[in-house]
């Protein structure tokens, strides 16, 4: 392996990393509750809308970057970037938030469902929270920072471990008789609103965005592009094995419901898969809170500090906290889908050709839909 092929690998580890911690846990009883057999389209609308904001924030490290470091953009432009920024802090304090709570639910799921109730969940959030909050406080989060790589080596084990699982169980029951999840009974209005609130399940490769100490613009382009091919195969296959499982949930929509299905593929799954999702979580909010606190420095022009800003970030995340699952997933879609929104205002005020314009400006509107409309599932 090259040194540029390295470099690429190292670079795309990030996003994809963040990606993955963002859904791939949570998406399978969230689609199979709003549109059933049709979860298949709905993932692959998801993933083309997140690749079309993708090519925005590309646009941005090829073309805005020099211009916004060099002076050389409109005022508009810098109001854009700057409100971008303070977004993306916000969307940091909910995503944070997420991570924690997905954690809590498959670590008491996995425990035993006896334990799996709101407050138990709301208590253990609470504590890892602070847990990392003190940590950053402290002694700083760079050492547990370290935990991505390895994280995101877990993940992609248990993600192929259940590609194994779920077409075993698939392969088994074309022998027989597959039995296909029921359709919803949602208006259309329900399901272009909850699916919109999925969008959080496929964030992540806009960090590349702000690995510019790192690495240079063209490999960080590459890297967002990489990320999101990998994810979106990724992503799809997941969704078209576990579709034919999709009939053991119920009317209710469980954060937790993966490792049931998992189960029912496998004895072996649940173990490893709650293994999977507690390390992958707890290092995406580790990245997250890493992330929120240095665009927090930077938007308040080293006013607050990095300790401080852990502090603002972990705080934040434990208000938000006593919230369901559910309902701070589809909040952070709205928080990202805002600040991809923002990236699109960035990019349509320095083009130069009216049709990249008027795409960038259609790709705004269908996030402010997003950003003012998604609803959590359930």
């Amino acid at each position: 392996m090259n040194e540029n092929t390295k470099k690429l690998f190292s670079a795309t580890a990030t996003p994809l990393a963040s990606i993955f911690g963002s859904g791939f846990l949570v998406i399978v009883p969230i689609l199979a509750g709003a549109v059933g057999p049709y979860s298949l389209t709905a993932m692959a609308a998801v993933c083309g809308l997140a690749y079309a904001v993708g090519c925005v924030i590309r646009y941005n490290i090829r073309h805005a970057e020099p211009l916004l470091e060099n002076d050389q953009v409109p005022k508009r432009t810098r109001y854009y970037e700057g409100a971008s920024d303070l977004a993306l802090v916000a969307a940091y304090v909910i995503s944070v938030c997420l991570y924690i709570n997905i954690l809590a639910s498959f670590l008491l799921g996995g425990i035993g469902e006896q334990y799996d109730t709101p407050r138990n969940e709301h208590i253990l959030s609470v504590a890892v929270i602070a847990l990392i909050g003190a940590i950053g406080y402290f002694k700083g989060l760079q050492a547990l920072a370290k935990l991505e790589k390895l994280a995101l080596g877990v993940t992609l084990l248990i993600i192929v471990a259940l590609f194994a699982g779920f077409a075993s169980y698939d392969i088994k029951t074309i022998a027989g008789d597959i039995q296909w999840p029921k359709v919803p009974s949602h208006s259309w209005w329900e399901i272009l609103t909850i699916v919109g609130g999925t969008l959080i399940v496929v964030q992540g490769f806009e960090t590349s965005r702000y690995l510019g100490k790192a690495f240079d613009a063209p490999t960080r382009i590459q890297s967002s592009r990489l990320s999101q091919i990998i994810s979106t195969v990724v992503y799809l296959v997941f969704i078209a094995l576990a579709t034919p499982l999709m009939h053991f949930l119920g009317d209710t929509v469980k954060d937790n419901d993966l490792i049931m299905l998992a189960g029912k593929a496998s004895v072996l799954l649940p173990l490893p898969l709650v293994i999977a999702a507690v390390l992958s979580q707890f290092s995406a909010a580790v990245a997250d809170t890493l992330g929120g606190s240095g665009n927090t420095v930077e938007a308040t022009h080293n006013h607050v500090d990095l300790k401080q800003a852990t502090l603002l970030i972990c705080g934040g995340s434990v208000i938000l906290a006593f919230a369901p699952t559910l309902t701070i997933l589809a909040l952070a879609s709205r928080a990202f889908a805002f600040y991809y929104m923002l990236q699109c205002f960035v990019a349509s005020s320095l083009t130069k050709s009216a049709l990249q314009r008027f795409l960038f400006r259609l790709l705004a509107a269908v996030l402010a839909f997003v950003t003012f409309f998604s609803v959590p599932a359930g």
